[in-house]
């Protein structure tokens, strides 16, 4: 079926009533852009490059928002209506043979499944010459706003009526347009020249190419939807965020029905392209964003948010962790009040406790960093204690620098540790030193003054205080 279908995407508006600077669709729901939405959905009947999306409105950003390699794009340099858009690719596309599927960049919320239907009664055109393609309807109970569909004694679409040319007697038809059609390819490049801008918004309409191929003897088949929320195209904020709340719930369903256990599913954000292996929890309030994947049996805690992140199997998550393009090996345990950023690793059996961070750092095979610690640009072997209040010095006030740690090393609590800077396997460094200079494998480092007291000190500082 995919060799057969070329998809138009019509994503060159600037969305005025999103109230924004940047175009329609890039904005975002259920973690992806609008156009990204309608791309995952059109690669389900058509190859990346038989898909062509129409830009205009920041094209160059709109180019560089999709995330699939291969897809086409055509520009509408100046925007005279959704007919002369799909005009705009017809040197990308015109030669293909077979369907022509026309699509909208707005509707985030279209299923695969209703592409593939719509594609399948389409088909039933090809080859039939009194059948020029199939389009979506449904009916609303408020259709204010969208093309009418006017159907003929057959139950065929003779026309789509829009709201500014409809009749009286036309604006009471409930059954509308929401912009999803397939036509017969090579009949639509055929007849496409006879488009007009006669209408009164004097712009080029995709919706008469219906009754111009009915003139010429080609009847559309109609393709009712029921559920009029997939069909939703986006307009406002308002919109927008229905959109993402309906994502978002689909996205925890299949989760929950692929064998994850989800806690609160109403509280918790998860982005469509993430990953979560089977017997894993979510706990409530958790955010999984972008490209997250989390293994089997993995529990991750209230509230933790994690972006872009790699866990493998059985890792526990506690609460409130934050992490950011982090890598979490097998059987780790992490939190809470943990942050993971910028390629942070923490190895196999680590473990990495309450408000510590990592930063570009590999935390090695059973090493833990248990409190309080900030661990920047560092390279820490396996089986590593570090102690709490612990800190790597990366940074001289112009470059970074790395702190390497060799295997089975203990770091006692409160110690600094300054960058460039080697410890060997199996040293020790005293608790609140400061190490300066690279440690020797199995070598005791102590980095602090001696200590001095003073009997008596005390009391004679509070007799004096008392005195004045």
């Amino acid at each position: 079926m995919k060799n057969n279908v070329t998809v138009v995407i019509l994503a060159a508006g600037l969305g005025t009533r999103m109230k924004s600077r940047k175009a329609k669709v890039l904005h975002e729901a259920g973690g992806d852009t609008l156009l990204n939405h309608i791309v995952r959905a059109a690669l389900q009947v058509a190859e990346p490059e038989r898909i062509v999306a129409v830009v205009g409105h920041q094209a160059a950003k709109v180019q560089a928002s999709v995330k699939t390699p291969g897809i086409r794009f055509a520009e509408q340099t100046e925007q005279r209506g959704t007919g002369h858009a799909v005009l705009c690719a017809r040197e990308d596309v015109a030669a293909a043979e077979g369907l022509l599927l026309i699509l909208n960049g707005d509707g985030p919320l279209l299923r695969a499944e209703t592409l593939l239907a719509l594609v399948e009664l389409g088909s039933r055109a090809t080859g039939e010459p009194t059948l020029g393609g199939a389009i979506v309807t449904t009916r609303m109970a408020d259709p204010t706003g969208y093309g009418r569909i006017v159907r003929d004694e057959r139950g065929m679409v003779a026309a789509i009526v829009e709201q500014k040319a409809a009749s009286l007697e036309q604006l009471n038809i409930r059954e509308i347009n929401p912009g999803l059609y397939c036509f017969q390819s090579e009949l639509f490049w055929r007849h496409a020249g006879e488009l007009t801008t006669n209408n009164p918004a004097k712009e080029y309409y995709l919706t008469d190419m219906v009754e111009i191929l009915a003139r010429h003897g080609h009847s559309i088949l109609p393709m009712p939807v029921e559920d009029e929320t997939e069909l939703l195209g986006i307009n406002t904020r308002v919109e927008l965020a229905l959109a993402d709340k309906i994502l978002r719930a689909r996205k925890s369903r299949e989760l929950m029905l692929a064998g994850v256990t989800i806690e609160n599913p109403d509280s918790v954000t998860i982005d469509v392209d993430v990953e979560v292996g089977m017997d894993s929890v979510l706990e409530a309030n958790v955010h999984l964003r972008g490209q997250t994947r989390i293994g089997a049996g993995c529990r991750i805690g209230t509230g933790s948010v994690m972006r872009d992140c790699d866990v493998a199997d059985e890792v526990t998550i506690l609460p409130y962790v934050v992490a950011d393009q982090a890598v979490v090996r097998a059987r780790a345990s992490i939190g809470p009040f943990t942050r993971m950023r910028l390629h942070a690793d923490a190895g196999e059996d680590s473990h990495i406790g309450n408000f510590v961070e990592l930063k570009k750092t590999k935390l090695g095979q059973g090493s833990k960093a248990g409190h309080l610690a900030y661990l920047g640009d560092s390279n820490i072997g396996a089986g590593v204690n570090i102690g709490a209040g612990t800190i790597t010095c990366n940074y001289d006030g112009q470059k970074k620098h790395t702190t390497e740690i060799g295997e089975g090393v203990f770091v006692g609590s409160n110690s600094t540790l300054v960058a460039p800077l080697k410890i060997a396997d199996g040293a020790y460094i005293a608790a609140g030193s400061t190490i300066t200079t690279n440690v020797e494998e199995d070598a005791l480092a102590i980095g602090r003054t001696r200590q001095v007291d003073k009997p008596g000190w005390a009391k004679k500082r509070r007799q004096l205080t008392a005195s004045r």
